[in-house]
């Protein structure tokens, strides 16, 4: 083990350094919020106050969750940058066309077109911010394309657009509206103007607009091509060292009987099951808030005529669903560490019950106080010039929450460190084979805990591209990363409990794998960050990283095979069947959605064209809900299974369950996601980013179809949430128990005794 500890080490260590050097460049090579922007002839267009509050304003409306920006957000409204840029360049080819030839850019020789452009781009797109004075100086006609787009979007936030699914009366101030324009224009302005002495913008060119020369870069596409031959080296590596390792055996006596079968929960384990309660709960929620998402994709406002947008307007939907996603699939895994604790330890540390039950009234405070925090924020109702920012919306996805609220959140996690940490404790004070696998185990909850910390890495004025930097420390090594390691070390636990995995085994396996995917995933964190501001540099790392990091997943057949194998070890063993067949779905998930859905928008130039268009979803979905919300679902049902190990289930409603939303799940992406991404993509690669997220595009006949597919998909796995929920709450009524008589547990037995 000592090879494996040391290995581990030295790929933290080193990724670390590296994303954390990547961090400090990002500070120093950020786009700078101009002091001011003046127009050649000496008018003030914008200043950096103005720039700053539009920042806020748009983070308090739901930010991220109203259209994108950089290519981060949703996906009904346009992206901000893109929408910009083009009615800006639009703007200004029109107006000279007009001046000069007295026509539309559009009705104009290509000849004449040709000219105009290459006009525009000496206008655009070379580097005219001083830093000594800290002013950007903009052409005349720029300046009063600015004027243009004020007005516009003033308009679109007032008044509403329903192809947005923007309501009226979203932002009525029209100083805020002013202030958010500017926000967006300096987004724009970071996309098309050229970093110092380099002949890329400041976000590598994107987005692809021909109008102003963004077009994808050489970088881009000389690490999209190192990407792809690495990805096949390490396949091939990767095939190598798998031939060459001994098929690991059975354990050489396998249990004739359920070693839980004879086993009580201890207080706390019962406490932990109103964790799981909550898990159902939400999961129906954030289905619920789904579909009315999806839906007013092609219904703008309204939910089957409904003005459901007076209530709960799309980026306040889309919030709580993504949002709860996050939270129900960390709570199945904290509440399955909480259930597993005693069993490591062998023993109940003294008011451990206590502990548990004033973290979930923590995590329930914090789940409802920052939703109700979030429609007060959207819909304009919370007083103070700061509240939103502590109590409201973040407007950054995935770390929606007010500040108060993540504080919260994070000394939560370290309570939840804490009682597992003094649970398993025991084990670390005597001579015990376990502490490997516990050691990886303490220090992946550590991780978890500790590693939510990053979202208060920015703060109310921080520059875009070091929010970002901060955001993706959470979205991909929080809960890409260090709460996939646990769940390893959990599964595997799981199984050695139960007889079916030798310890030596879990051991080597639970480090190796981190070890693995952490060389990958750590540095390939940057792989969401190639077009948000940051150094051209960082194409070559992500794209590097990101490719390693898919590496692992194409050999999770082998992963679904063992857990299948040991689900067939011994009869008894079937009574896991349904959690060890959400562990079979996670790895199909890990190779389909992580792997291949993951890969297809990794390489540099397929982000360059797909950032932020269904495309994105359809990896999000299939890796988010497919690998960690299977995962998820499949620790609870352990749990609940071993709760009363000795009571068989009526299967199935949860047969039924499993199979409707991993059906669903597929039928979504390969009927309606998937395929408007790729028409998107292909229209990004035509025309332009620009018209791929527009209305124009987006409102045609066959994207309302596709769109429309998605029911199929959202029917069958919205059925099965369902049938989970009740499942669930048959397992606390008894109704989800066959009615045979159960066999006696000794009093004063207790599951916290290891296996003989």
């Amino acid at each position: 083990m000592k090879r494996y500890w040391i290995a581990f080490a030295i790929v933290v260590v080193s990724s670390f350094l590296v994303l954390g050097w990547t961090g400090v460049r990002i500070y120093q090579e950020a786009p700078p919020v101009p002091e001011r922007v003046v127009s050649e002839d000496g008018k003030l267009v914008t200043d950096r106050a103005l720039i700053q509050r539009g920042q806020n304003v748009w983070q308090a409306l739901g930010g991220m969750q109203v259209g994108s920006v950089w290519g981060h957000g949703a996906y009904v409204a346009p992206d901000w940058t893109a929408d910009w840029l083009h009615r800006e360049a639009v703007f200004m080819l029109d107006e000279w066309a007009r001046e000069e030839h007295g026509k539309s850019y559009a009705a104009l020789p290509a000849t004449v077109q040709a000219a105009l452009r290459s006009r525009l781009e000496q206008a655009v797109r070379p580097n005219r911010f001083d830093a000594g004075t800290g002013t950007v100086t903009i052409d005349p006609a720029r300046a009063r394309a600015y004027a243009a787009n004020v007005a516009h979007y003033s308009d679109v936030f007032k008044n509403g657009r329903e192809e947005y699914a923007i309501a009226a009366g979203t932002q009525p101030d029209a100083k805020k509206l002013e202030a958010l324009s500017a926000f967006f224009f300096w987004t724009s302005w970071a996309a098309s103007t050229e970093r110092p002495g380099e002949k890329v913008t400041f976000t590598n060119n994107w987005p692809h607009e021909p109008l102003v020369g963004n077009t994808v870069t050489g970088e881009a596409l000389v690490w999209t091509g190192v990407s792809i031959i690495l990805l096949l080296a390490g396949i091939g590596a990767m095939a190598l060292w798998h031939a060459s390792q001994e098929r690991e055996p059975l354990p050489e006596r396998l249990p004739e009987r359920d070693p839980l079968l004879m086993a009580a929960a201890t207080p706390s384990q019962r406490a932990t099951i109103k964790y799981f309660w909550v898990v159902s709960a939400l999961i129906l929620v954030q289905v619920l808030l789904g579909v009315v998402t999806a839906h007013y994709g092609v219904e703008g406002n309204g939910f089957y005529g409904f003005p459901l947008a007076d209530f709960l307007p799309y980026s306040l939907a889309r919030t709580w669903h993504t949002q709860l996603g996050v939270l129900w699939i960390a709570t199945a895994w904290l509440a399955a560490g909480l259930y597993i604790a005693p069993v490591i330890g062998g023993q109940e540390p003294a008011r451990q019950r206590l502990g548990v039950n004033v973290l979930f009234g923590a995590l329930l405070a914090v789940v409802v106080g920052s939703m109700v925090g979030q429609w007060l924020s959207v819909m304009n109702r919370l007083v103070g010039e700061d509240a939103w920012f502590y109590f409201g919306h973040s407007g950054y996805e995935y770390i929606d929450l007010g500040r108060a609220f993540q504080i919260a959140l994070l000394v939560g996690l370290f309570l939840w460190f804490f009682l597992v940490a003094r649970a398993i404790y025991p084990v670390f004070r005597r001579d015990d084979e376990q502490r490997p696998i516990l050691a990886l185990f303490l220090l992946s909850a550590l991780a978890i805990a500790g590693f939510y910390g990053a979202a208060l890495g920015y703060g109310k004025h921080t520059n875009l591209a070091i929010a970002e930097y901060w955001r993706w420390w959470v979205v991909h090594l929080w809960v890409e990363g260090f709460f996939e390691v646990f769940a390893t070390v959990a599964i595997s636990f799981l199984f050695y409990r139960l007889g079916l995995l030798r310890l030596s085994t879990a051991n080597r396996a639970t480090v190796l794998t981190a070890t693995i995917f952490l060389s990958g995933g750590i540095i390939g964190t940057l792989h969401h960050l190639y077009f948000s501001g940051t150094p051209t540099f960082v194409l070559a790392l992500g794209a590097t990283f990101s490719a390693l990091e898919v590496v692992p997943l194409m050999f999770v057949g082998f992963e679904a095979w063992e857990n299948l194998r040991l689900s067939r070890a011994k009869p008894w063993v079937a009574r896991y069947r349904w959690p060890i067949h959400c562990f079979v779905a996670v790895a199909f998930w890990n190779l389909v959605g992580a792997g291949l859905f993951g890969f297809m928008i990794n390489p540099p130039v397929a982000l360059y064209f797909m950032q932020g268009l269904n495309t994105t979803p359809v990896h999000g979905h299939a890796a988010l809900f497919g690998v960690y919300g299977m995962l998820g679902i499949g620790l609870m049902l352990f749990c609940l299974r071993a709760l009363r190990p000795s009571q068989d289930w009526r299967e199935g409603p949860v047969r039924a369950a499993f199979w409707l939303i991993n059906g669903g799940l597929m039928a979504m992406i390969v009927l309606s996601v998937l395929p408007v991404g790729l028409l998107q993509t292909q229209a990004s690669v035509e025309v332009g980013y620009w018209y791929a997220r527009s209305a124009e595009f987006l409102q045609t006949g066959l994207m309302d179809t596709l769109r429309w597919l998605r029911v199929i998909g959202d029917t069958g796995f919205a059925i099965g949430a369902v049938l989970l929920v009740g499942f669930v709450a048959g397992l606390a009524t008894g109704g989800s128990y066959r009615p045979t008589k159960a066999e006696p547990i000794p009093s004063g037995r207790s599951s916290v005794h290891p296996a003989e």
